[in-house]
């Protein structure tokens, strides 16, 4: 599945970056790696950009950028889970 189909408040994974050249290389910059948690914020109303949060911060993607990176998807925001997968109450403790 590509980052790019997701909706606002999907969670998931990136499992590969497709892209080639400069745009491959922008994309590894900005952290997009394989292995790395994230969230999608939520999608400009025409659907481009999409706001995703991931390690803490907020970015956004044209669509055509996140059409390059595959993802996994784990779940919604709602679903229990947090992003962290630590289970705890909302002040860190448990």
């Amino acid at each position: 599945m590509k980052m790019s189909d997701l909706k606002a408040g999907d969670k998931g994974f990136i499992t590969s970056v497709d892209a080639q050249g400069e745009v491959a290389q922008r994309l590894l910059d900005m952290g997009l790696v394989t292995g790395t948690k994230f969230k999608v914020v939520r999608k400009a109303p025409l659907g481009d950009p999409i706001e995703i949060k991931l390690r803490g911060f907020m970015m956004a993607l044209r669509v055509k950028e996140a059409s390059f990176i595959t993802v996994e998807k784990t779940g919604q925001v709602g679903d229990g889970i947090p992003m962290s997968g630590k289970r705890g109450n909302r002040n860190g403790t448990k």
